[in-house]
């Protein structure tokens, strides 16, 4: 940051002095010649950019920026004939020249990596992706690698630009048909492209949504994504439970992840709502077990091989850290029992 500041300044002085030496030497009759000389590049260039442009959400801003600068041009007085332009016109006139590039590189340098400082995290990457993509796109169209079209899926993906992300997705697992990347992501953008078009989802759509992401997990089950959107899936199909243990293996994975903490949430109170049993380990196991019983602070008792009568001593009278329950009832303890010996056969 500091670097760039003083890269800043030196643009800056350097066309600070570019502009005023010939100006001091001999003044051209016309003051507003070099702001008019500018304000026209500026003008010519963003006509350029705009009869060029291949990003269509850059048009609104570019075509703001052009009727402002017309603005300002219509707003300076008449030019005035120059008597003797000489020398000192003709360098003042190169000095606007060399400061507008001048800046131009400032702004190619240091304005960008100001501007995405004061944004956070996932804007600033959201940012840096939609400028990656149509260097991206063309690389992966050019060379057909698999690398190259991942890369423009994921800028594409991550800019929020669906379409692309689909097609490239799509080339990838053309290539290499194992890509779970390519897979969960082509399989959760199927789920939800209801939600983007308007259009209700069909069944046919809705399994192969589910067998693209399920299988994105199989092939990459430590890859905190692939649990994160099964976990989503999961939870649009109903199988609250399934989905629930998912989103508990991301958030395993990836401590830092915060993207299904609504889910769980919402996940949770449906489970004890309509299940007493789930309702009774929530307010006394989950805080130490995980909600799904996959394990936390204390040990999985999906992967338990206790007895019925070993979990009734150790949940009753306690063992080591874990506390005793002894006021728990026979038909609460028979609930949690059921319970814990239901989720050792699912493992």
């Amino acid at each position: 940051m500091i670097l760039s500041l003083l890269l800043l300044v030196l643009i800056g002085a350097a066309a600070l002095w570019l502009v005023l030496e010939p100006l001091r030497r001999a003044a051209p009759e016309d003051p507003d010649a070099p702001e008019r000389a500018r304000l026209s590049a500026e003008r010519d260039r963003l006509y350029g950019e705009l009869n060029t442009v291949e990003d269509e959400s850059r048009r609104p801003d570019l075509e703001r920026r052009a009727a402002l600068t017309l603005r300002a041009l219509d707003a300076l007085p008449p030019a005035s004939k120059a008597r003797n332009p000489g020398r000192s016109r003709t360098l003042a006139l190169i000095g606007v020249g060399v400061a507008a590039l001048l800046t131009v590189a400032g702004a190619l340098t240091f304005i960008p990596r100001w501007q995405l400082a004061s944004l956070d995290a996932g804007e600033a990457g959201k940012v840096q992706a939609v400028l990656k993509l149509p260097g991206l796109k063309a690389t992966a169209q050019r060379t057909e690698k698999n690398a190259d079209y991942l890369a423009w899926g994921r800028a594409a993906f991550d800019s929020s630009n669906y379409d692309q992300a689909v097609s490239a997705y799509g080339n990838a697992l053309k290539t290499d048909p194992r890509q779970p990347e390519a897979l969960r992501r082509l399989g959760i953008l199927l789920l939800t492209r209801g939600e983007q078009t308007g259009q209700q989802l069909s069944t046919e759509d809705a399994q192969r949504a589910a067998l693209l992401i399920r299988t994105a997990a199989q092939l990459a089950p430590k890859e905190p994504e692939s649990q994160l959107l099964l976990g989503f899936a999961l939870s649009r199909f109903g199988q609250d439970q399934e989905a629930l243990a998912a989103l508990e293996r991301y958030r395993t994975l990836d401590p830092a992840g915060r993207d299904a903490d609504d889910v769980i949430t919402s996940l949770r109170a449906r489970l004890n709502q309509s299940d007493p049993a789930l309702s009774l380990y929530a307010g006394s196991c989950a805080s130490c077990h995980g909600a799904s019983g996959a394990g936390g602070i204390g040990p999985s008792l999906r992967e338990s091989t206790l007895s019925r009568a070993a979990l009734r001593s150790i949940t009753v009278n306690g063992k080591g850290a874990m506390p005793a329950y002894p006021n728990l009832t026979d038909a609460q303890l028979g609930l949690l029992l059921d319970l814990l010996e239901k989720w050792q056969k699912e493992g």
